[in-house]
């Protein structure tokens, strides 16, 4: 009769809460407005910071829309990607060209460069936000079809 029993099968590998991932890009978010607080940026590119820093912020507050995010680890991996890298990278980039340009008169000024990497980052996260809405939506034409075989 042993032979006939299955074998032991090992346990699948236990890979962390997707939702602990979030508390951590949040907190790591958390630091991010804390340095930009500290920064001063022209009045262009501060407006699409906020811009894009109201967007990710949206995204990880907890609910359910972090729980879609948590769901998504393409949509995980843009947020954070964005929050601790392409962000600060950003903003550290023009603090540091906005000296030399001090220096050296009549160069294309940094904040220029800013403002478009602020805007392609605020249309990144605007394809993600999209791309959740509209998961969002067919998981919910999903449920309404399985209601209406189910009733019928």
């Amino acid at each position: 009769g042993a032979l006939l029993a299955p074998p032991e099968r090992p346990a699948p590998p236990d890979f962390p809460d997707p939702s602990a991932q979030l508390d951590e890009v949040r907190a790591d978010f958390g630091r991010l407005r804390g340095y930009l607080a500290g920064v001063e940026l022209p009045p262009g590119a501060g407006e699409r910071l906020g811009e894009l820093t109201g967007l990710l912020g949206a995204l990880l507050e907890p609910g359910w829309v972090a729980e879609v995010l948590a769901a998504d680890p393409d949509g995980v991996h843009a947020v954070s990607r964005a929050v601790r890298q392409d962000v600060p990278e950003a903003v550290d980039a023009y603090v540091r060209a906005r000296w030399w340009t001090r220096m050296t008169p009549g160069q294309e000024p940094p904040e220029r460069h800013l403002e478009r990497q602020l805007t392609l980052l605020r249309e990144e996260a605007a394809r993600l936000t999209d791309r959740l809405r509209d998961a969002e939506a067919r998981r919910q034409e999903s449920h309404t079809r399985y209601l209406e075989d189910r009733s019928g």
